[in-house]
Formats: C-alpha cells, structure tokens, sequence
C-alpha cells in the first residue's frame, strides 16, 4: 500500500484509494463513499447546527498556542464546553446520532490536536467535568477508523513547532512513537 501513496506525494489530501483506484477530490470522494460503501452515506449528514458548533474550534487552538493568555484559554475552554453540551443533550455516542458522520471525522482530530499541543506547549488540558466530550473521546478512540489514521503525538507536536519556527531535536525524530489515548475519567457504559 505504501507504494501507492508514492504515486500521490505531491498531490494534496483528501486522497481517497478504494480498490487501487484514486479518488483526489473533494466531492468526488463523497460521492463515491456514499455509492460504494456500505453505509457510507450515513457519514454525510446536513446538519447545520453541529457544522456552526465545530467551526472555529482549530482557530482557537491556534491562538491559544501562539498568544498563550488567559483569554485564548478561556475562548478554547468555552468552545469546548459548548460540544460538550451539546453531546449530553443529544446523548449519543457521536455528534449526530450513533453512527459516525463527517463532522466527527473533523472534530475528533481537532481534539487530539487540542490534547497534544495544547498540553506541550501551553500545559492545557480538557477539563474532566466535560464528561460528555470524554465520552465522545472515548467511543472514538475505540474505533480503528481513528486509531489507525491518528498521527503520533510527536508528529502533532512537531508541526506546531515548524508553525512557529521552533527548532526539533535530533532525538525526536528517533523516539519511539507514542498516542494519547487515555481517558482520565471512568467510563460507565
């Protein structure tokens, strides 16, 4: 399989491969992952209220990590409390429903930035009482969808630091890599 991607370095994501054949934009992935893909179409979902309530969430990461203040926090940390309010009204395993959907692809991803970087660079860490987004968390790292495309740690906080020009250490590059994971509260299913 990595040989494929050879084919596809310059080419930037989203690429999609199914059967050796490669799908390079946008809408002509969801369109085939809704045609060909058993249930595919489930991860499509208009929803315009949970587009709103994950827009921006990267944006805050980004600021807290560049201005590092009480305020960016803050702004992060309320953000934050909104999904996770929004989760405990819904009360389902994911953001629309019990089937993952796009915008899970794209809140999921942002949160292990938020955990990674946020925690090295600033020591910001997901409050414990947002229980309903440790839920969520926790059901998403139990899906190898996420596990399996998540990048390690190292390499999230490696592309924060070529973001603002910090210099990587030789012995980075070499250590073994390691994936947050862990949920720091108990979950009772």
């Amino acid at each position: 399989m990595v040989g494929v991607f050879r084919c596809f370095e310059a080419t930037h994501p989203p690429i999609l491969i199914d059967n050796g054949l490669a799908i390079l934009e946008n809408e002509k992935i969801e369109r085939h992952i809704m045609k060909n893909i058993p249930g595919g179409y489930n991860l499509f979902v208009q929803d315009k209220e949970v587009a709103t309530l994950i827009e921006n969430l990267y944006v805050k990461l980004k600021l807290m990590l560049v201005k590092k203040d009480d305020a960016k926090n803050n702004a992060l940390l309320s953000h934050l409390k909104k999904i996770n309010d929004h989760l405990a009204n819904r009360n389902t395993r994911f953001l629309t429903g019990d089937t993952m959907c796009c915008f899970d692809c794209e809140l999921m991803p942002r949160l292990q930035h938020i955990r990674v970087a946020g925690k090295y660079f600033v020591d910001f860490e997901i409050p414990t009482h947002l229980t309903a987004l440790w839920h969520y968390m926790y059901h998403m790292y139990q899906l190898d969808a996420f596990t399996q495309s998540c990048p390690a740690d190292q390499d999230i906080i490696n592309h924060y630091k070529l973001q603002q020009s910090l210099k990587m250490k030789k012995h980075e590059e070499l250590e073994t890599p390691t994936f947050t994971t862990s949920i720091p509260i108990d979950i009772s299913e």
